[in-house]
């Protein structure tokens, strides 16, 4: 077995450890809406505006949560603190192959990459919010350099990929998730202290100038954090901007472990709560329990047997 990646001094998050839905704050629920289901392929599951929540064709778990703030200040051009990217993980290549002839077929341009554990296109949304829609390769292929597993950033086989493609719709298919979140910050240590230490994801990648990579399970990760907007404003509450996000773990005994550790380690967190889940009181939030970043974004650690209360 492939043997990388550092474990946290501490608490450490569970090998079945996976993300759940992801709550975008977005100025123009409409203008969203037609992106999200023309573009980027996902359909409507619940809408309640200016709340819409969104997942993959014949499958019913919740993706990508759009909150609308009218008139919310679209990201500028030098980025902000907190979201860099959320990042939908398809189930296959061929499925990503669908995904680009179809952009190329409605004139989209996508960046696209090549990371060596997995192969990615890059969208922005009407707000500026960044969209990553990736394929991972297998895990046979992986490999590590001393305890990091290896990745890398090399222009994608366009042709390889849009040869996998078939004949089905282009919308995202049934296996689709969230395979992880990407977040601007100002400090990796902090970063470090805060999602390694305090929350519990092992260190997976630490050789990118600015970047550093944790996951749980041995993936290559389910969190990425970057110092590439090192200057720029933390992203305000009448900003377009990532309200939240969800880390699934196992079981109830679980989410209390991971605050027991963020209460640890983040001696008097004001901002982390515990949840009701049958109380309406915090009907904002599907976590059982609620942390806020030292960047302004909430992170739910919600147990698998809960079903998000935004299904």
């Amino acid at each position: 077995m492939l043997e990388y990646g550092v474990p946290p001094p501490g608490y450490r998050l569970p090998d079945a450890t996976r993300l759940g839905r992801v709550a975008l704050q977005v100025s123009d629920l409409a203008q969203s809406l037609e992106y999200y289901t023309t573009v980027v392929g996902l359909r409507v599951l619940r809408d309640a505006s200016p709340v819409v929540v969104l997942g993959a064709m014949d499958d019913e778990t919740p993706l990508i949560e759009l909150r609308e703030r009218r008139d919310a200040r679209p990201v500028p051009r030098r980025g902000r603190l907190g979201l860099f990217h959320v990042a939908i993980l398809l189930p296959d290549r061929r499925a990503l192959g669908r995904v680009l002839r179809h952009l190329g077929d409605i004139g989209v341009q996508p960046g696209m990459s090549d990371h060596f554990v997995s192969e990615a296109l890059y969208l922005w949304d009407p707000d500026g919010l960044g969209l990553e829609i990736y394929a991972d390769r297998p895990r046979s292929i992986w490999r590590a350099e001393g305890r990091q597993l290896y990745m890398t950033t090399e222009p994608l086989d366009v042709a390889g990929v849009l040869a996998e493609a078939d004949d089905a719709p282009p919308a995202l298919p049934r296996g689709t998730v969230i395979g992880h979140v990407h977040l601007s910050v100002d400090d990796i240590a902090r970063a470090s202290a805060f999602y390694h230490d305090a929350v519990g994801f092992d260190r997976m990648v630490w050789s990118y100038p600015g970047a550093l990579f944790m996951a749980a399970g041995g993936y290559h990760h389910h969190l990425g954090t970057n110092t590439w907007s090192a200057g720029a404003p933390v992203a305000a509450e009448d900003d377009a901007r990532l309200v939240e996000w969800e880390i699934v773990v196992p079981e109830s005994s679980d989410v209390a472990a991971v605050a027991a550790s963020v209460r640890q380690k983040i001696p008097g967190e004001a901002s982390s709560r515990f949840v009701d889940p049958v109380s309406s009181r915090h009907p904002e939030s599907s976590g059982d329990f609620v942390v806020t970043d030292p960047w302004g974004v909430h992170v739910a650690i919600r147990a698998a047997a809960r079903p998000s209360s935004r299904a």
